[in-house]
């Protein structure tokens, strides 16, 4: 099964053709497990402690439209229906109950076994030869939410898109041959998919017309070595939704075989970890600029006073970085890479944006208990939606 759609109720009904005020969030919430299973047994009762911080933030801030990155991705959406019918649907420490009739999750590369040495250290079996970094297929997944209607024919996933096949690809070099290029054999090359977990196009019916939502994960750009074949990765996974967006991805399918990028004038929302910071931290120079420089979307630079209070008082790194750090979305080693904004929600024109924060409570606040949730918090952004 490429992917499904669950939960669709048949009297689910689009609300009316007028303006609306629609609210799209990002959050990796790190419900990530190290054994396949672990997830779903973890949200079979409504008592696990860190489903519930997660849970708790996600109804505070209420979105319409939810990307949950480093969700594991279970067959059958077992995770999927037990994180709403056991966490959502249940208010967590006064908040309101939040429902979403409409998901859609699919298979990711993460813990696919390639069956080559990708990292090129006499095995072929670890969680570094996987299609993208993982213990086991799915660890580190995708999980959209929906209050809007999803397209399900619509959808398109690039899973299987082979990095050697976008044009001008920053494929890794091996400093110590003079060829270029060359950390990744032929045969590897052959084989290696660009999306370390997968990228989606996740279409919604939203006021009578169709916003994409488009959410993916790159791979941090670190954990290796001169060849920065991470860094590259990161850059081109990046570069993926920069062409597509842009009418530049005539080389690209999908995993139909379906190719090209969006049309001109259609509406979307990119949103994910991107794993990249516009100046600080280890990816290529440039990397989410591919994004935040495109003419086609709106930056609005989500902010929060909790991250200018942690930089302040974690220092290390932070006290050095060049980025605003009432931008920083992630709390990182205090001293490399420090805090970064590395989560992002950007909007096309023809969509308005009214307003977006990052969940980022200062240590005084009541909500700052809600800060060690996750690694990373969670990026809203609302904007209205103008009807057909």
């Amino acid at each position: 099964m490429l992917g499904a759609v669950v939960a669709q109720p048949a009297q689910a009904e689009e609300r009316g053709f007028g303006p609306e005020k629609v609210r799209f969030s990002t959050f990796n919430a790190s419900l990530n497990r190290s054994a396949a299973g672990q997830l779903v047994a973890d949200l079979s009762t409504p008592d696990n402690a860190q489903a519930r911080k997660v849970a708790e933030v996600i109804q505070l801030d209420r979105p319409d439209v939810l990307l949950i990155n480093e969700f594991d991705y279970v067959p059958n959406n077992q995770a999927a229906e037990k994180f709403r019918a056991n966490y959502l649907r249940r208010g967590q420490n006064g908040a309101k109950p939040i429902d979403y009739p409409y998901a859609y999750t699919a298979p990711v590369n993460t813990g696919v076994p390639s069956g080559l040495d990708f990292n090129r250290d006499g095995r072929a079996d670890g969680p570094d030869d996987a299609y993208g970094f993982g213990l086991f297929p799915g660890q580190y997944g995708m999980l959209v939410l929906s209050k809007f209607p999803i397209d399900r024919s619509g959808v398109r996933t690039f899973q299987n898109f082979r990095w050697k096949d976008m044009p001008g690809a920053l494929l890794p070099d091996d400093p110590a041959t003079p060829a270029k290029a060359d950390w990744y054999s032929p045969q590897a090359l052959e084989v290696f998919r660009l999306s370390s977990k997968s990228h989606w196009d996740v279409p919604l019916r939203i006021k009578g017309q169709t916003v994409h939502f488009l959410v993916s994960h790159p791979t941090p750009p670190a954990f290796d070595g001169a060849e920065d074949r991470n860094g590259t990765r990161n850059h081109d996974e990046i570069r993926l939704w920069a062409d597509y967006i842009t009418g530049k991805a005539g080389y690209l399918y999908d995993d139909k075989g379906k190719r090209g990028g969006l049309p001109r004038g259609a509406k979307f929302v990119i949103a994910g970890d991107n794993n990249s910071d516009p100046a600080d931290g280890d990816s290529v120079p440039g990397a989410i600029q591919q994004l935040l420089d495109s003419r086609r979307l709106i930056d609005t630079k989500p902010s929060s006073r909790g991250a200018v209070e942690a930089a302040e008082t974690q220092g290390g790194a932070n006290l050095k970085h060049r980025t605003n750090p009432r931008y920083d979305t992630g709390d990182f080693n205090d001293n490399a890479p420090g805090n970064l904004r590395v989560d992002y929600v950007l909007p096309s024109y023809g969509l308005i944006p009214l307003h977006s924060e990052v969940f980022w409570p200062v240590a005084s606040s009541p909500l700052a208990r809600l800060n060690d949730t996750s690694d990373h918090h969670l990026v809203g952004l609302t904007l209205l939606v103008l009807g057909r």
